[in-house]
C-alpha cells in the first residue's frame, strides 16, 4: 500500500507479520511519509530496485529473500539508500552482520513505532548533510572529507561510505585529535541516548577502519573512545 503524495518522501517496508507491518505504516503515515509495503523479500528487493525510495524499513528473516541479502545486492549495484533493519534476535550477529553489508541502523523486535520513525527521521536528516556552503572540506592526514558534497576521499581514492559512516568519520575530522566517547558520539551522530548500546558505534568504527584501509585516520583511546588523528 503507497500513500499518495508524500510530504517526506517513500519509505519501503519490508515485514512479512501484517500487524508490525501495517503499525508502521500508521506511524510513518502519520509523519509525512509515503509508505510502500512488501511482504517477502523477492517483492521487497524489486520494488527497492523500482520505486528509489528515501529509505528502506527491512525485517531481517523474510521469505523467500533475507533482509540482510536485500541489502547486499542493492549495495553490490552501488544503491546507498538508507536501510535500518528490523531484527527479532537482540544480539551481535544479526548487528555486525548488518551493519557490515551497509545498513545504516537496526531496532529489536519489540519496539516504539515512534522510535523507528525517529530513526528513519535521522537517518534522512544525516543523508542530506549540511547546507550548502555551510562547512569547507576537512582533511586529516591522508583523508579528506567534503561535508557538503558527501564525498571522502583516501590517499587521493574515493571511499564509498554509509550516510551513518559518513557522519561517524566527520563528527571525528571536525575536531582532530579530541577523542569522543562512544556515548558523545551516540548522542551527536545517531540521535539517541547510550542506553540504545555503543556496540553500534564500535561495529562502524570497524567498518570506516576497513574501508579507509591504510589511509585510516580513527585512533582508539582505550577505555575512553575515538579520534581522528592523523
Amino acid at each position: 500500500m503507497t500513500v499518495d503524495v508524500p510530504q517526506r518522501g517513500l519509505v519501503l517496508v519490508v515485514e512479512d507479520e501484517p500487524a508490525i507491518a501495517d503499525l508502521v505504516r500508521l506511524y510513518l503515515s502519520r509523519d509525512g511519509f509515503g509508505v510502500h509495503l512488501e511482504r517477502d523479500g523477492a517483492a521487497g528487493l524489486a520494488a527497492a530496485r523500482r520505486l528509489r525510495p528515501v529509505a528502506c524499513v527491512l525485517d531481517i528473516a523474510l521469505p523467500g529473500l533475507a533482509g540482510t541479502e536485500i541489502c547486499r545486492r542493492l549495495r553490490a549495484a552501488g544503491d546507498w539508500t538508507p536501510v535500518i533493519f528490523l531484527t527479532a534476535r537482540d544480539d551481535e550477529v544479526d548487528r555486525i552482520v548488518g551493519l557490515e553489508l551497509g545498513a545504516d541502523d537496526y531496532v529489536t523486535k519489540p519496539f516504539s513505532p515512534r522510535e523507528l520513525v525517529a530513526r528513519v527521521r535521522a537517518v534522512l536528516r544525516r543523508t542530506a548533510g549540511p547546507p550548502a556552503g555551510a562547512e569547507q572540506p576537512r582533511t586529516v592526514g591522508p583523508v579528506t572529507l567534503d561535508p557538503a558534497r558527501r564525498t571522502v576521499t583516501a590517499a587521493g581514492a574515493p571511499v564509498q561510505l554509509t550516510s551513518t559512516e559518513f557522519d561517524l568519520l566527520a563528527h571525528l575530522m571536525a575536531r582532530p585529535g579530541r577523542v569522543f566517547t562512544r556515548e558523545e558520539l551516540l548522542a551527536a551522530v545517531w540521535g539517541y541516548a547510550a542506553h540504545a548500546g555503543t556496540r553500534t558505534v564500535d561495529v562502524h568504527v570497524a567498518q570506516v577502519r576497513a574501508k579507509l584501509g591504510p589511509a585510516g585516520v580513527i585512533r582508539t583511546h582505550r577505555g575512553v573512545g575515538y579520534a581522528a588523528d592523523a
